[in-house]
């Protein structure tokens, strides 16, 4: 079974109650995989940050995002959703892009209403493209797919812009269009969560940003309100550079790793987690 009929096994179990950890790196998804988590999110704030060291803010293209995901895909086998931005054009671009990142491992593909240079979903002052490219658009992405299981997620950031009505009124409209999955990014208060879980009848992705628009809560909780994934998109990436500046500032003051070790992987773990002692398997 492909990894995508994985990922849509999971989503039609009623049981299932996924918690989906994000990130921009191969070693992020190892991470992933050893903590026992069933699918890993390719983010394309993360991929920005991780790799370009740049903002989300539209600088980057699908062919970015389909080298990130090559990467991470050469060392995970769990099904990968990958973060496609706008489709990074018309829907010609849309169609191109699904089958780009279908090529290069995506077991779903996730798609947004922003107008280009999209932003961040929690960033300020996001444009939205109109009601009926952004359908068409749904329509290209789900004709696109060569493997009829891969799953596709459609999103829309029209809560900011144009409020809770619309962005229920957009959803509906890529449920029609084929959408598997729905992301309604940045609600921003338990009632539009309320609003959501209530309205939507096809599975529902909710996005968690630590420091972001939407309430801060537990997968558990999300799951309760009606959400199938509780995604944590860059929860690696904020914590990893926590901890990146804590020694670069360390080091800097004083010339000693020392008082920050505690808070590291030893030599041993780090290769471990690499898999080096299956190519050492294949060398004596």
């Amino acid at each position: 079974m492909s990894t995508a009929g994985r990922l849509r096994e999971l989503l039609a179990n009623p049981e299932s109650r996924l918690v989906l950890p994000g990130g921009g790196t191969p070693l992020e998804g190892l991470s992933a995989v050893r903590a026992g988590f069933d699918a890993f999110y390719l983010s394309g704030y993360a991929v920005a940050a991780w790799r370009h060291g740049l903002p989300d803010i539209g600088l980057l293209g699908a062919k970015d995002m389909a080298s990130a995901l090559s990467a991470v895909r050469r060392v995970i086998d769990i099904p990968i959703v990958c973060d496609a931005d706008t489709g990074y054009g018309d829907e010609a671009s849309v169609f191109s892009t699904v089958r780009l990142l279908e090529d290069a491992g995506a077991s779903a593909i996730q798609l947004e209403d922003q107008a280009w240079p999209k932003k961040c979903g929690h960033m300020k002052d996001k444009r939205i493209i109109d009601a009926d490219e952004a359908l068409r658009k749904v329509a290209a992405a789900v004709e696109a797919r060569r493997n009829p299981e891969t799953v596709i997620i459609a999103r829309t950031d029209a809560i900011a812009p144009a409020g809770i009505d619309e962005a229920i009124r957009r959803a509906r409209s890529f449920v029609d269009a084929g959408a598997d999955v729905i992301f309604i990014d940045a609600p921003q208060s338990m009632d539009h969560l309320e609003t959501i879980g209530r309205e939507i009848s096809v599975p529902l992705l909710v996005n968690m940003s630590e420091g972001g628009k939407t309430p801060e809560l537990s997968a558990a909780e999300y799951h309760a309100m009606g959400f199938n994934i509780a995604l944590f998109p860059a929860s690696s990436l904020f914590a990893a550079t926590y901890a990146q500046e804590r020694l670069m500032t360390e080091l800097a003051r004083t010339g000693d790793t020392r008082p920050v070790i505690p808070g590291m992987m030893t030599l041993d773990e780090m290769n471990e987690l690499l898999g080096l002692s299956r190519y050492d398997s294949m060398t004596t």
